[in-house]
C-alpha cells in the first residue's frame, strides 16, 4: 500500500501515471475541479469509455465571489477552499487514487492573488494545480457533452461562476468557440446592485459571439451547475415524470418562461424542488435570464440539459479515439450485464438470434436499443420472481445512462417488462406511456417477448441459439430449429412463441429443418 501512496504523490502534478501492480481492479483516476464556485472531487474507476464514478463530493466556496468588486479571491473563500481541497487529498490518498489531476477555471485564472492561493495549496495540501486557459476550458466543456451525448450537433454553453464558454460542436468535434467573463456569481453581483443593469450587462456579452448564426436551428446544450438547476426546476413545474436531468430537453421558449416564474415565486418554494443544492438558489434568476437571453441569440431549436461537463471532457480527452468512438451507452449496457448476467455472451447472441424477425424493417437508432435491451436481458434474475419485471424496468428507467432520451428509456423498460415476465396490466405501464409513443412501446415489448422466448428456448446454453433462429415469414412468425436439436422444442417454447405472434399480430409456426 505504501508504494500505491507514493504514486498518488507523483501524480498530484496532473500528468504523471500509475499502474496498480498486485491490485485486481482497475486504477482510480481522480480529477478535483477548482471552480468560481465549487471545489469538487470525482474518482473514476479506470480510463474507459463510460467509467464508473466511484465518489464525487463538491464544497461551494465561491472563491469567485470577490473577483468583482476588486479582482482578488477573497480570504474566507480560500481557507474553505483549503480545508476542502486537504480533505480531498487525504481521501485521494485512502483510495488509492493512481492518477490525480487538480484543475482551476476561471476564478484562478484572473484573480490578481492567484499565485498566493496556489502556493498555499501546494504547501498545505501536497497538490499542484493546473490553471487551465480558456480555450482548454472550452475543449473539456465540448468533450463532456460529446462524452454523454455522442450524436450532438448544436452550441455547448459551459456556464461556471466566472466565465462562460460557448462551443460549436458537430461530428465529435469542436469548432468555433468564445469564454465570455458572465459566470452565475458575476451576473449574481450585477443583479444584487442594480437588476435593470442585468440585461445589458448580458447583451454586451453576448453581441462578441461573432458566429451567433451558425447555433440557429440547433439544439443549445447546457452544462453547469446553475442550468442544470434549471432543468430541475422545469421537470417540476411541468410534472415530467422521469427527473432525470441528463438529455432532459426543453423547448425553447422554455427559459423565458423560466424567468418570468421565478421572478414570481419565493425561495421557500424553490427549495421544494428535488436535488437542488440551496446555495445555488441565489443564482437561478440571473442564470435563467442569461439562457433565455443566450438561445434567442442564437436562435436555438431547443435546449438539452447535459449531466458530463469539463471533468468528463479531461477524461474523454485522454481516451485513444478508438474507444472515443465506442457508442457509451451499449458499453454501459455490456458492462452490467456481465456485471449481474448468468450467460454474458447471451446478449449479442440474443440480438443475432432475432435480427431476422425485426433487422429488416429497423433503424438505426431501434437497432441500437434492441441490442441494448438484449444486454439487459439477464440482468434481474437474482430478484424474487416476482419482483424480477419491477427491477428491469427499475434499471432501464433509472440506470447510470447517457446517450439516451426518456423515450429511448421507456423502451428499454418496456422490453425488459416484458421480457421478465410483467404484466399488460402493471401500473408502471401508464408512467411509460407517457415518455414513448404507442408504436416505440409496442415495438418494444416485441423485443421483450422474443427475449423471453428465447430464454425459454435455450436455458442458458449456447447450442441451442446457434441451432435456432427467429424470423417472419408473410404473415407468420417463424422459429427454425434444427431437427438434430427439436428436442429443445416444447410446450414452455409454444406458448411464447404465441404470445410474441399476438403482439405482433402474426401467426406462430415452427420449422424443424
Amino acid at each position: 500500500m505504501a508504494s500505491l501512496l507514493t504514486s498518488v504523490g507523483a501524480a498530484r502534478g496532473g500528468t504523471a501515471q500509475a499502474s496498480v501492480a498486485g491490485v485486481g481492479r482497475p486504477a482510480l483516476n481522480g480529477i478535483i475541479d477548482i471552480g468560481s464556485n465549487s471545489v469538487r472531487l470525482v474518482v473514476y474507476e479506470g480510463l474507459t469509455r463510460i467509467p464508473a464514478m466511484l465518489f464525487n463530493e463538491k464544497v461551494m466556496a465561491g472563491l469567485g465571489r470577490g473577483l468583482a468588486s476588486n479582482g482578488r479571491l477573497g480570504r474566507g473563500a480560500m481557507d474553505t477552499a483549503v480545508t476542502a481541497l486537504k480533505r480531498f487529498a487525504a481521501l485521494a490518498d485512502a483510495m488509492g487514487v493512481t492518477q490525480l489531476r487538480t484543475v482551476a477555471t476561471a476564478a484562478v485564472r484572473e484573480a490578481a492573488n492567484a499565485d498566493q492561493f496556489i502556493a498555499r495549496v501546494a504547501a498545505e495540501t501536497g497538490l499542484l494545480i493546473e490553471t487551465i486557459d480558456g480555450e482548454t476550458e472550452a475543449r473539456g466543456a465540448a468533450f463532456g457533452v460529446i462524452a454523454g451525448i455522442p450524436d450532438a450537433d448544436g452550441i455547448v454553453g459551459d456556464l461556471g461562476g466566472g466565465s462562460l464558454e460557448l462551443i460549436r460542436v458537430a461530428r465529435g468535434e469542436m469548432h468555433e468557440r468564445i469564454s465570455l467573463p458572465i459566470g452565475s456569481l458575476r451576473l449574481d453581483a450585477v443583479r444584487k446592485r442594480d437588476r435593470r443593469a442585468l440585461a445589458p450587462f448580458i447583451k454586451k456579452s453576448l453581441d462578441k459571439v461573432g458566429w451567433a448564426a451558425v447555433g440557429k436551428g440547433l439544439p443549445f446544450y447546457m452544462v453547469g451547475g446553475s442550468w442544470r438547476a434549471l432543468a430541475q426546476v422545469h421537470i417540476h413545474q411541468s410534472g415530467h415524470p422521469l427527473p432525470i436531468v441528463h438529455q432532459y430537453e426543453m423547448p425553447r421558449e422554455a427559459p423565458a418562461s423560466l424567468v418570468r416564474s421565478l421572478t414570481q415565486i419565493g425561495l421557500g418554494t424553490l427549495r421544494q424542488v428535488p436535488n437542488i443544492s440551496t446555495s445555488r438558489l441565489p443564482s437561478l434568476p440571473g442564470a435563467a435570464m442569461l439562457l433565455a437571453a443566450t438561445v434567442k441569440k442564437l436562435g436555438s431549436s431547443s435546449v438539452i440539459a447535459s449531466g458530463f461537463g469539463l471533468r468528463e471532457g479531461l477524461l474523454f480527452g485522454q481516451l485513444p479515439p478508438d474507444v472515443q468512438k465506442l457508442d457509451p451507452l451499449i458499453v454501459a449496457a455490456r458492462q452490467e450485464g456481465v456485471r449481474q448476467g448468468r450467460f454474458p455472451e447471451h446478449g449479442d447472441m440474443l440480438f443475432d438470434w432475432m435480427d431476422a424477425l425485426f433487422g429488416g424493417s429497423e433503424s438505426a437508432a431501434d437497432r441500437r436499443l434492441r441490442l441494448a435491451a438484449c444486454l439487459l436481458s439477464d440482468i434481474a434474475w437474482r430478484a424474487h420472481p416476482d419482483f424480477r419485471a419491477e427491477r428491469g424496468v427499475d434499471v432501464a428507467l433509472h440506470g447510470n445512462w447517457v446517450a439516451v432520451t426518456a423515450a429511448e428509456r421507456a423502451a428499454l423498460a418496456q422490453a425488459l417488462h416484458y421480457c421478465f415476465g410483467g404484466s399488460g396490466s402493471a401500473p408502471v405501464l401508464a408512467l411509460l406511456a407517457q415518455l414513448a409513443t404507442p408504436a416505440q412501446l409496442a415495438r418494444a415489448r416485441a423485443w421483450g417477448l422474443a427475449l423471453r422466448l428465447g430464454q425459454r428456448l435455450t436455458g442458458g446454453t449456447a447450442t441451442a441459439l446457434t441451432a435456432s433462429r427467429l424470423g417472419r415469414d408473410g404473415n407468420d412468425v417463424v422459429l427454425r430449429i434444427d431437427s438434430r436439436h427439436a428436442a429443445l422444442f416444447g410446450d414452455a417454447v409454444l406458448r411464447r412463441l404465441k404470445l410474441l405472434g399476438n403482439a405482433m399480430a402474426l401467426e406462430p409456426r415452427v420449422l424443424m429443418a
